[in-house]
């Protein structure tokens, strides 16, 4: 079955669909290995940790594709992008479409923000009118070759024109020919029901989990959203946001180190080496030695032969 297709039917599943946000090809794979049956790009992850700089529109169409392509081939999981406003007019959202589907992506997001749009959590967001984001919607289905490749349609409309504005946009939206609507930074979960209940299309929601600080959207639990009737909830920024603790917490282990004059060994804060070659797929690639390279070639490389 297609990545597609198997994206396509978990969105219509009667089970809430989960999945969390990779930036790179270590968080994808890391996903994978845990067992989720799909995931999604983080657009404010990758401009962080690859741009180092925050979501505020400065990612471009190549610097997102070309990661997003990495992250979709290092995995055998339908992934879902993020494809912010389509870096432009509807025009711009058409060639947007042919791109990232020719990369293996099985689905964009795409936005009703005002280019340069910014992360729908922080404020000063701006939206374009409804009509025009249809347009860009049309511009996208009619783009994609594949009928299962999804659009998702997401309107910041709730926490500037409120819920009502939203639920409005996110029909129009479907209309047009949207897949599946996305309500960022929805401001209640009373607000969610009242979206998801007055809305015909699956509803994807935002959220943030592990962060404990979040302006907007409030937490709520998987199986609530489920009983809520939310198709599919997304957790963009946990990986970013888990790696850096991570990694706080390791250099902080130096530093106490250096000031010890010791060696602390902390393995619980690292993975092995053993975890990340199998992680990595290193048993594979010496599967493949073993099966392609010389008699000569091996002896170099491990002084033997088959």
């Amino acid at each position: 079955m297609k990545k597609t297709t198997q994206l396509r039917h978990l969105i219509e599943a009667p089970e809430i669909l989960v999945s969390p946000g990779a930036y790179d090809c270590f968080s994808a794979k890391l996903i994978e290995s845990m067992g989720f049956k799909a995931m999604a790009t983080t657009g404010a992850g990758i401009s962080e940790s690859f741009l180092g700089v925050p979501d505020f529109g400065f990612l471009g169409l190549s610097e997102n594709l070309m990661i997003s392509r990495n992250i979709a081939q290092a995995v055998n999981l339908p992934v879902m992008a993020d494809a912010d406003t389509g870096y432009g007019n509807a025009v711009n959202v058409y060639h947007t479409v042919r791109m990232f589907e020719e990369a293996g992506i099985t689905g964009i997001n795409l936005e009703d923000q005002v280019t340069p749009k910014r992360c729908g959590h922080i404020k000063g967001k701006e939206i374009i009118s409804m009509e025009e984001m249809v347009k860009k919607i049309e511009a996208a289905v009619a783009a994609r070759k594949d009928p299962d490749f999804i659009i998702n349609a997401r309107t910041d409309a709730a926490a500037i024109a409120g819920i009502d504005e939203a639920i409005r946009r996110a029909n129009a939206y479907h209309k047009a020919g949207a897949d599946m609507v996305f309500p960022d930074a929805v401001l209640s979960e009373e607000d969610i029901a009242k979206f998801v209940g007055n809305v015909s299309a699956p509803v994807s929601i935002n959220m943030g989990l592990a962060i404990r600080k979040r302006p907007t959207t409030p937490l709520v639990s998987i199986k609530r959203l489920e009983e809520l009737g939310v198709a599919r909830v997304t957790f963009p920024r946990m990986t970013t946001a888990a790696a850096l603790s991570g990694m706080k917490k390791a250099l902080e282990v130096i530093l106490e180190s250096i000031a010890q004059g010791k060696i602390i060994e902390r393995p619980d804060l690292c993975f092995s080496f053993e975890e990340l070659s199998a992680l990595m797929g290193v048993p594979q690639m010496k599967e493949l030695e073993e099966r392609f390279l010389t008699e000569e070639a091996l002896a170099g490389k491990y002084g033997r032969s088959r």
